[in-house]
């Protein structure tokens, strides 16, 4: 019989908790939870080589193990850092952490655009809660912003990089979930940016998990783009039988109609796990073509934690009231005195915005024929 594995005791913000080896202090904290996991804008569970970058995750350690009970001399990227038995770390309870919290939080904003009201990333974003957490009232920083065209990398993808702030999740995606990464970091210091060579297209069929990975609004769905604001709409989980990928999704549905489809995520806005332990990427005819409540099996409403916005407005199980007007007035539809429609192009009710390929603009309502 083999022998168990020794499990490891680390205390986090005077927590204890056991892991087995060669785990990091970020999955121990995770497996606390709460305030005592740090953020992570670069790390990624199912990629491989991703963390180390962003900084967000930076810990004290105050005791190294029982063997050696020195603390380390600087603060370390949790992400990268394994624990020892009998670590002592601190996070939120150590005002070293925070202040140089606060510092990355500051850099990671100086280029970022304050574009909130209008970015589709809003209400999903971690830089967003980020900034609420530890960022300053005003930027300290003199210079101009660097700004970059917005870029389309393909049919389905558009590329904001003046929002990037180059924690090449999407990198990573490209180079082990896809068999053919066109694009990537290009230049060197102030000047690096993601982006193709030569403006090639993102056409690879899991290439759309670049969108998931992202923690900013730099990749954006362009078949949702404007369309609705995800605190709107209800979250639904849904599966169908793919070839290509596992086919477990969810669906954000506002009504009757699914206005955008993403993968299944955990708690840390990581990509969920299936049953037999594989990453649950999704393919892009699931995540674009999929568009039809009739293609999905649904089984139930996704769970969102009471904290975030995404739980605003929801209503579960809600059933549509029938239209009474009609009844009370003995079968005789109600005579308008003008019909919006009529006078008014937008908000056209024939108008599936699920279907419409890219942004809801006037364009979209705009008639073909005027008499």
């Amino acid at each position: 019989m083999a022998d168990e594995i020794k499990l490891f005791k680390v205390t986090i913000d005077n927590i204890t908790v056991e892991v087995p080896p060669g785990t990091s202090i970020l999955q121990a904290a995770r497996k606390i939870g709460g305030d005592v996991a740090p953020p992570a804008m670069c790390y990624y569970t199912p990629l491989k080589g991703s963390g180390g970058k962003c900084r967000t995750c930076l810990v004290e350690v105050a005791a190294g193990s029982t063997a050696d009970p020195r603390p380390m001399p600087k603060l370390v990227a949790s992400c990268r850092t394994n624990v020892m038995d009998g670590m002592v770390v601190k996070n939120i309870t150590s005002p070293k952490v925070m202040d140089a919290r606060n510092g990355v939080v500051e850099f990671l904003l100086i280029n970022h655009p304050l574009d909130c009201p209008i970015c589709d990333q809003a209400g999903e974003c971690h830089l967003q809660d980020l900034s609420y957490e530890h960022g300053k009232e005003s930027t300290r920083y003199e210079f101009k912003k660097r700004t970059f065209k917005k870029h389309d990398l393909g049919k389905y993808i558009q590329l904001h990089m003046t929002r990037c702030i180059l924690c090449y999740r999407c990198v990573f995606t490209a180079d082990q979930v896809t068999n053919n990464r066109v694009h990537g970091v290009l230049d060197r210091g102030d000047h690096s940016e993601i982006a193709t060579y030569i403006k090639m297209s993102l056409d690879n069929d899991f290439i759309g998990n670049v969108i998931d990975v992202c923690p900013v609004g730099a990749l954006t769905d362009k078949t949702f783009r404007f369309k609705n604001r995800v605190w709107f709409t209800k979250p639904v989980d849904a599966h169908r039988d793919c070839p290509t990928c596992c086919g477990k999704v969810t669906l954000w549905q506002r009504g009757d109609e699914v206005l955008r489809v993403t993968a299944r995520k955990d708690q840390w806005g990581e990509i969920m796990n299936t049953e037999d332990g594989k990453p649950g990427w999704i393919c892009n005819e699931c995540r674009f073509e999929k568009k039809k409540t009739s293609d999905w099996v649904i089984e139930g409403v996704m769970k969102v934690s009471r904290h975030s916005v995404i739980s605003a407005n929801k209503y579960i199980n809600a059933v549509k009231p029938e239209e009474t007007v009609a009844a009370v007035m003995g079968g005789r539809a109600p005579k308008l005195l003008m019909d919006i429609h009529n006078v008014s192009d937008i908000n056209d009710p024939d108008v599936d915005l699920s279907l419409i390929q890219g942004p809801a603009t006037g364009k979209v309502f705009e008639k073909k024929s005027k008499s």
